[in-house]
């Protein structure tokens, strides 16, 4: 499928999701062209890879050797990594905003706030502390950095750069 086409990847996130049916969340999870197979334990991995490769083979699909890592405790997907502890953000993406410099303009403060809202669920208050960088993206406001912007700016930056990991839930427990 030529992906120079707006709808080439919703269609081809689509196609993906059709052909993996009653898998995705069970299974597997499914972004475009990458799968990650999950397991409680190794046997449940070793079939829940049998059953995706299964449902791949009856659709015609081919995979790439190269693209494959198989087997694996821990995964980078999507800017997290994702292990049998939880969730995290990956270190590699993190290191991003270690070095961000302070915004000169509200272009530079909304790219902020979309790279570090991608990540907001690790960061505790999120909305609160990111409200002064959000007051000065507004239409009719004029751009001005004060000290409330740059504690904002400071506090998201040192919080990203020691989040914490997201356990899954417990289903047996009572939540």
């Amino acid at each position: 499928m030529p992906f120079g086409l707006c709808n080439a990847p919703a269609t081809f996130e689509r196609l993906m999701e059709l052909v993996l049916i009653g898998l995705i969340g069970d299974a597997c999870l499914v972004y475009l062209d990458d799968i990650i197979i999950v397991g409680r334990t190794f046997e449940e991995h070793l079939q829940n890879l049998e059953r995706v490769l299964m449902k791949i083979q009856s659709a015609n699909f081919k995979l790439s050797p190269k693209k494959c890592s198989l087997f694996k405790r821990q995964v980078s997907f999507l800017g997290y990594v994702v292990s049998e502890e939880g969730i995290r953000t990956d270190p590699e993406k993190i290191a991003a905003v270690k070095d961000w410099p302070v915004p000169k303009d509200k272009t530079q403060v909304r790219a902020f706030l979309g790279w570090c809202s991608y990540y907001r669920r690790f960061v505790r208050n999120f909305a609160d502390i990111a409200k002064p960088l959000h007051k000065l993206t507004e239409e009719k406001r004029h751009f001005c950095w004060d000290e409330s912007c740059d504690i904002a700016f400071q506090e998201l930056k040192n919080r990203l750069c020691k989040t914490p990991i997201l356990g899954y839930p417990m289903w047996a427990r009572n939540l």
